[in-house]
């Protein structure tokens, strides 16, 4: 087993989160003459995909000149809740909304405590691997943006997936880091492909289309955004060859690549398993929501009280479920 460059230490598990996944299971199924079936989703929107970043206001300044991105809010969280939300003890927080198009990213910096860095030796295939695909509507531009700021790339370069392809084939995208480390994707949509509004050509960056997690098993996966969150399968792909190696930096990928959707909207959610290499590092079982590795989808949902929620899926990525 390839070790974890994690280092394993006590996490608080709070009674709150143990009673809402409870609830939460009971609010998507019901029984009916013994078999158990999906009740009305619970996902109406996915509200936006956040990440914990180490100083706020650089970062803001980052996506706001290399992508585009617009300020929307910035507040400061602490006391009791915040702390039972996050299972952080003491947690003092710096939040940040910013947006593109008509999708949102949330930028959080804590204040105390601080939490762990990105693995520098992280790759594409780690369970803790999560990114937002921004479209752009010129590929050549938008990498020549990214060059000029010397962006550390993800990717060997900018990739276009082969017609052979029927699903993915004249997509073109690029892998590149954040100052924090996080990965992001830019993504560009040949004609036919992607919503209609992708096809727009009046700005360089358009939006989020997608947030991509690296799953372990894409069945285990379904049943929890799919059965669970009512979320619909919007389409996929198995994705393999030079491209999609150089797209992923990750020699033999071979992807099994499955993309849902909330019926309200929002960006979708990709589910990304690789079939090969299965040497991907799982997600550590003690990370916390100040660690800079954290990203939450926050899905708009109709089981939530008042006070947001945040559980994990499968892999242990975070779902944050609010009531908006």
């Amino acid at each position: 087993m390839t070790p974890s460059p994690f280092r394993h230490r006590r996490q608080r598990v709070w009674p709150q989160a143990v009673a809402f996944l409870a609830l939460l299971l009971t609010a998507v199924t019901f029984s009916l003459g013994g078999e158990t079936r999906p009740a009305d989703p619970v996902a109406k929107s996915v509200a936006r995909v956040g990440m914990t970043v180490s100083d706020l206001d650089s970062l803001t300044d980052f996506y706001a000149t290399v992508l585009d991105f617009r300020k929307e809010s910035e507040t400061e969280v602490a006391g009791p809740e915040f702390e039972r939300q996050t299972g952080v003890f003491g947690a003092r927080a710096h939040i940040g909304r910013l947006r593109l198009g008509d999708e949102e990213i949330e930028l959080t910096e804590f204040l105390t405590p601080r939490g762990r860095e990105v693995p520098r030796d992280s790759r594409s295939n780690d369970r803790w691997f999560q990114h937002v695909a921004v479209i752009t509507s010129d590929m050549d531009a938008a990498y020549r943006r990214l060059r000029q700021h010397k962006v550390r790339h993800a990717s060997t370069g900018p990739q276009r997936l082969p017609d052979w392809n029927r699903s993915a084939g004249g997509i073109r995208a690029f892998y590149f880091h954040d100052p924090d480390g996080h990965v992001l994707e830019v993504l560009q949509f040949p004609p036919g492909k992607g919503q209609e509004r992708w096809q727009r050509t009046d700005k360089l960056f358009l939006g989020i289309d997608h947030t991509v997690i690296v799953v372990g098993d894409t069945d285990k996966s379904l049943a929890f955004y799919q059965d669970r969150l009512g979320m619909k399968v919007a389409g996929g792909s198995e994705n393999w060859r030079d491209e999609q190696e150089h797209l992923n930096n990750v020699f033999g990928a071979r992807l099994r690549i499955t993309t849902l959707r909330a019926e309200g909207g929002g960006p979708g959610v990709e589910l990304l398993e690789y079939l090969a290499p299965r040497d991907g590092r799982p997600y550590p079982a003690d990370a916390r929501p100040n660690d800079l590795f954290h990203w939450q989808t926050t899905i708009r949902s109709v089981a939530t009280t008042a006070a947001p929620s945040l559980v994990r899926d499968p892999d242990g990525h975070a779902v944050q479920l609010v009531r908006e």
